[in-house]
């Protein structure tokens, strides 16, 4: 069974690698390596914005999270599948707009032109708040790979790190965001295909084994099969709460989530787009969900070395082998379409924001995608080597990750969005906050009180309010031509523009 699923894994590792090439020679330019050019179709940028957003987290550390919680646990996909459904909605078609208007290539480049007399500021503060936490980010991902190869192949865990990091680091460096989204929109219809797919088996596996899901609730542990958990009254404010703050960092605030959006052509593609992407997370949160509740049917009463291995587990255990090498691909293609993403960003935070944008280094187009290219490789490493350290589950190092940069990123985007008021002096603020608040709270047992996912975004976003009313700026912004060969806007125009950000 093992070989003829080695083989579809080698073979889909190849596929990705010559998809990745021959998509790559589209990119020719700075913008196509960091946005595509925004050529690229709202149904793809879908596809790649709910694959990035859903990695190994969904697939190993959620499914393994179910099978030790239970019933409870849907409401940790409900808060996710709401703050998806309503960046889709409401942000979106204003990130399109904003990055065209500011001619922005990142989510750093962005607020920095919008606030340009403290631009340089921000660009380095945002891009230590990016580095710090998308590290450990991208290396939950390359160790949640060497778990997969682990567990299926039974090949060293640091060795299955090393080789995914090498795939991973071959796509994001042959084209940049062409190659990612690309490669990325395979890989997300291979994961539906896993998660749709993977609990009907096991349901049918439920079924003539005269088993129960009901029962093996009751049978799992106290209050497995309570929606609650059992939790009443402050405890199930808390409950619900902490679940639910996951929606505060699907507020502009993921960098890697973003870029989908400000790669958008038009509103047409950004309603096709979030069709998509609202049907995906539908199909595949209520998949992952009874993952989690068929394997503790099957398996009720085994003990696992490692609950984030169960739907691997399932797969060899139900599927004939052929299926279980397509769907254990599914796995990888998880983990590979995340990690390329945020490599991604961490190398657009060097190249972009900090070389090209705060040091403003006099470089040739080529020259400034080989520095991305250097800087793939460089954090590459990196992160392999915080996989190889680390200790934590993948879900708490997404937790805290989701945290530090979607708390307190989506704070600094609803305000610059939605309040007029808010200005650069309080968007240094917010950024420096939420950076302190996250490594402070999680370094306390407040964190198993009410989570940082929320704090962080509180903290930011209240601190930035306040700095930005007393040190409001003085002078409107200036907007920056959104081409090379336009002229700037005169001082008239630029009051119109900046009424934009009333409506």
């Amino acid at each position: 069974m093992n070989t003829i699923i080695m083989v579809e894994f080698v073979l889909y590792l190849i596929l990705m690698v010559i998809i990745g090439y021959w998509v790559s020679r589209k990119a020719k330019t700075h913008e196509d390596f960091m946005l595509g050019g925004k050529q690229l179709p709202g149904w793809a940028l879908a596809f790649s914005e709910r694959a990035t957003g859903e990695s190994a987290w969904l697939l190993l550390g959620y499914t393994g999270f179910v099978f030790m919680t239970g019933l409870s646990a849907v409401w940790v996909a409900a808060g996710i599948a709401s703050g998806i459904i309503f960046s889709w909605l409401f942000l979106a078609k204003r990130f399109r707009k904003e990055a065209e208007k500011y001619n922005a290539l990142t989510l750093p480049s962005y607020l920095a032109a919008r606030f340009g007399k403290h631009s340089t500021m921000i660009l380095w503060l945002a891009t230590l708040l990016i580095f710090s936490f998308m590290m450990f980010y991208f290396g939950g991902q390359i160790a949640g790979a060497g778990k997969t190869l682990f567990a299926v192949f039974n090949i060293p865990p640091k060795v299955g790190a090393v080789v995914s990091l090498i795939v991973v680091i071959l796509l994001a460096s042959s084209g940049g965001f062409v190659t990612v989204v690309w490669t990325d929109m395979i890989q997300s219809i291979m994961m539906l295909i896993t998660l749709v797919g993977l609990p009907i088996v096991a349901l049918v596996a439920i079924s003539k084994a005269d088993l129960s899901i009901s029962e093996a609730l009751v049978t799992s542990g106290p209050m497995m099969n309570s929606w609650t958990g059992g939790a009443v009254g402050f405890a199930l404010g808390l409950l619900f709460f902490n679940n639910f703050a996951w929606f505060f960092g699907f507020l502009g605030g993921q960098p890697q989530l973003s870029s989908r959006f400000m790669a958008l052509r038009n509103d047409k593609e950004a309603r096709t787009g979030g069709i998509v992407a609202i049907s995906w997370t539908v199909l595949a949160y209520a998949g992952a969900f009874m993952i989690g509740l068929t394997a503790l049917t099957l398996y009720q009463g085994t003990n696992f070395a490692d609950v984030e291995m169960i739907l691997p587990i399932m797969i060899m255990d139900l599927m004939p082998p052929w299926i279980a090498g397509i769907l254990l691909a599914g796995i990888l293609a998880a983990i590979i379409s995340t990690a390329d993403s945020q490599l991604l960003v961490i190398t657009s935070s060097v190249s972009e924001d900090i070389v090209n944008k705060a040091l403003k280094v006099n470089i040739t187009e080529k020259q400034l995608v080989l520095i991305s290219r250097i800087t793939i490789v460089l954090a590459g490493l990196v992160g392999l080597f915080i996989a190889l350290v680390s200790k934590s589950l993948v879900y708490l190092v997404v937790s805290w990750a989701w945290a530090g940069v979607g708390g307190t990123l989506s704070a600094a985007i609803i305000l610059t969005f939605f309040w007029k008021r808010y200005s650069g002096i309080g968007v240094i603020a917010t950024i420096i906050t939420g950076f302190l608040s996250t490594v402070i709270w999680i370094s306390t047992p407040l964190e198993e009180i009410i989570s940082s996912r929320f704090t962080t975004f509180f903290f930011a976003a209240f601190v930035g309010v306040v700095f930005s009313l007393l040190f409001p700026d003085k002078e409107p912004v200036e907007v920056e031509a959104k081409k090379k060969d336009e002229p700037m806007v005169n001082e008239g125009e630029e009051l119109l523009e900046s009424s934009y950000f009333i409506k």
